[in-house]
């Protein structure tokens, strides 16, 4: 097997002698990059931001940014990166290289004070800069909202940077004045061609090893031979486990660039998404096709997050505070889990069995999630936290309800962050059925709904207040379909 080996700004490198758990973050900071910052280690400010060539979703490569932070060096054998140090070019000669046009905004803008986040915040503004169909989304006139700007640049994109002392607003302006990438800019250039594949890695180091197998047979061979194998896709969550609780794994199994787990199909009576597809790439995908997705993804951590973080991997941690089983629940979705012994349907209801397990066995993987077609067509998805985006939720609801004449003839309700587990709120669902859509069904089925699960005090929110937002989400569904106001 040839020895794993990453392309940085253009240059090939050996990753060993790296150990398995090492992150991109201190792999790039120890060979002189330290443009690449630290700052929280769990994906949360951005300052680690680099860019990845991953397959495209418009063109044969999308630049994508991720958390250097959380992704071990070692995901990244055979892939290409560019950090802040490689967006510049040469200049004249004899000359300091020239700006790209993000960090030339970034500087006349006075889009930087102390810059120790600048860099991340370069390298995700280059990312969108880099979009293939922004430009097609400008608007001269002015931007569409607030949130994006005249050239079509998507604030979301830095939804996952933090700035502590700039302020947001020289950043914002940069953002909105990068114009669209000329044809002699090479990483513009880079994109008609295809990304890197996939390549079967074995690295082993010091007793530790981090395995990418070519198929998911071998995955599954592999997982059986190695009960202890922590499976990982985007380490969103692992890579804070990491570098938080200092975890280390005998052997960790990566799953994230297998093609079965990579597929996404819309059918006649189902979609199907594969476990490894990324948020970002399902939200653009689809584009809209589950307006209940459409919903979650903005709401979904950050940009960055959502570049590296997968549904499989948020059903397969069992977290009950996770954002996507709610949404998931709400549509009546199942997972399918495969195994040595083949492939079985499971329904997302029946998935979990108790605070972050489930039903999944010793050596079986979730494949796909499967969400059933035709969809109802009131849909809505609330999170309650503390921030608006890039936060952990308080509470997580999901509606789903056909409503015909006015009348409720079907009502799908996924909770999150009021259990041990995500639940479905059967009795409220049932308290809305073959009942009038109206302000005294409403209300009653509001009282219903507060009472579901188990809601405990935490530093989040207490329980009261995490029943009370039970209640209110199903008043806020019925005042956002309806032209009247319950009092």
């Amino acid at each position: 097997m040839v020895a794993a080996r990453i392309k940085v700004n253009g240059k090939t490198t050996p990753i060993s002698p790296a150990a398995p758990h090492t992150t991109v973050l201190d792999f790039l900071r120890e060979r002189g990059l330290t443009g690449t910052k630290e700052g929280c280690a769990e994906g949360e400010c951005g300052a680690c931001s680099v860019l990845v060539a991953r397959p495209g979703v418009d063109k044969p490569t999308d630049w994508v940014a991720v958390n250097a932070c959380l992704v071990p060096v070692a995901a990244l054998d055979g892939q290409e990166v560019v950090t802040s140090e490689g967006l510049a070019t040469a200049g004249e000669p004899g000359g300091p290289p020239a700006l790209h046009p993000v960090q030339e905004e970034m500087a006349v803008r006075g889009g930087s004070q102390c810059g120790y986040c600048t860099p991340g915040f370069v390298c995700s503004m280059a990312a969108e800069y880099y979009r293939p169909d922004r430009c097609a989304h400008a608007d001269p006139a002015g931007g569409t909202d607030a949130e994006h700007g005249p050239n079509g640049f998507d604030l979301h994109a830095l939804s996952g940077n933090l700035c502590r002392c700039t302020g947001y607003r020289p950043i914002r302006d940069a953002a909105f004045a990068v114009g669209e990438p000329t044809d002699e800019d090479p990483l513009a250039r880079r994109r008609e061609e295809p990304a890197p594949e996939p390549v079967a890695t074995d690295y082993t180091r010091d007793g530790s090893s981090f395995v990418r197998p070519g198929t998911l047979a071998e995955t599954l061979r592999l997982l059986g031979e190695r009960p202890d194998a922590v499976v990982v896709a985007g380490s969103t969550d692992w890579g804070v486990e990491v570098n938080i609780r200092s975890r280390r794994a005998g052997c960790v199994v990566a799953v994230d660039r297998l093609p079965e787990l990579r597929e996404l199909r819309v059918g006649a009576d189902h979609i199907e998404i594969g476990a490894a597809v990324t948020l970002t790439e399902i939200e653009r995908r689809l584009d809209g096709t589950v307006p209940l997705l459409a919903e979650l993804f903005p709401q979904f951590a950050s940009r960055l997050i959502r570049n590296s973080a997968t549904l499989g991997g948020n059903l397969g941690t069992g977290s009950p505070i996770g954002d996507s089983p709610p949404v998931l629940l709400a549509l009546e979705a199942s997972v399918v889990l495969a195994g040595a012994d083949g492939e079985r349907v499971v329904p997302l209801a029946d998935y979990f069995t108790g605070y972050r397990r489930s039903v999944r066995r010793p050596g079986e993987l979730i494949r796909a999630v499967r969400v059933p077609l035709p969809l109802s067509p009131v849909a809505a998805f609330h999170k309650i936290a503390k921030r608006r985006f890039d936060d952990i939720s308080s509470v997580a609801v999901a509606f789903a309800l056909d409503i015909e004449d006015g009348t409720v003839r079907k009502a799908r309700i996924g909770l999150g962050g009021v259990a041990a587990t995500p639940i479905r709120a059967l009795a409220t669902e049932a308290a809305l059925e073959g009942r009038p859509w109206a302000a005294e069904t409403v209300e009653a089925a509001a009282r219903v709904l507060r009472g579901e699960g188990t809601p405990m005090d935490d530093h989040r929110a207490s329980s009261l207040y995490r029943s009370a937002m039970l209640g209110q989400s199903l008043l806020k569904l019925y005042a956002q379909t309806t032209e009247a106001v319950s009092p």
